[in-house]
């Protein structure tokens, strides 16, 4: 049951390496709503985009309540204009490149299977494709600086929540569990709660 004061439907928003999908899991179930990647519904079978992609989008965004990443610039418009609450993963850029290049390659290294069968391709593929997603994280890096000025004329209707640090982000999520007296859980890798 919805409690009172709580956001229903919810983008996370940051770039490569940000954490996004991580806190998006983490909000889902503190606010007891689901959660919906949106690299899965992007991603078709050796990385090509799906055909879907815009009507999944659309139908997402036309159910009561949810969490997703802020993501895909062809449907930042859509997601906008139902989310309620956009939580801002502002991170220094050391830390998301650090977290993509870890994250890079561990799914390497274990072949982790993601979106519809993909695999991250061969490290060689950094020298070699311009938009290899460490590459193309660094390239991006800046690409949300002033987010929230640009959200104020684009959706005015939206909270924003900027969080500059893993310690803010942590300290937030502590406050939204409590706001929904629900246990806090744990980001990946780390047993128990905070």
């Amino acid at each position: 049951m919805p409690r009172p004061g709580l956001p229903r439907r919810v983008l996370v928003a940051g770039t490569s390496g940000a954490g996004k999908t991580t806190l998006a899991a983490r909000l889902a179930e503190i606010l007891d709503v689901p959660h919906t990647e949106l690299d899965g519904l992007f991603h078709g079978p050796r990385w090509t985009p799906r055909p879907e992609f815009r009507d999944d989008v659309r139908a997402l965004v036309a159910s009561d309540a949810w969490v997703t990443e802020w993501q895909y610039r062809a449907v930042r418009p859509l997601l906008l204009e139902r989310a309620e609450l956009l939580v801002w993963l502002d991170l220094p850029v050391q830390v998301r490149m650090d977290q993509v290049v870890r994250r890079t390659l561990g799914r390497r290294r274990r072949r982790t299977v993601l979106w519809n069968g993909n695999v991250e391709p061969p490290l060689r593929t950094f020298l070699t494709d311009a938009d290899h997603i460490v590459r193309w994280a660094w390239r991006t890096r800046r690409s949300l600086d002033h987010l929230d000025e640009r959200l104020a004329v684009q959706a005015p209707h939206l909270e924003v929540v900027r969080l500059r640090s893993r310690a803010e982000v942590e300290r937030w999520v502590g406050r939204t569990a409590n706001r929904a007296e629900r246990p806090v859980p744990a980001p990946p890798g780390v047993v128990g709660s905070t």
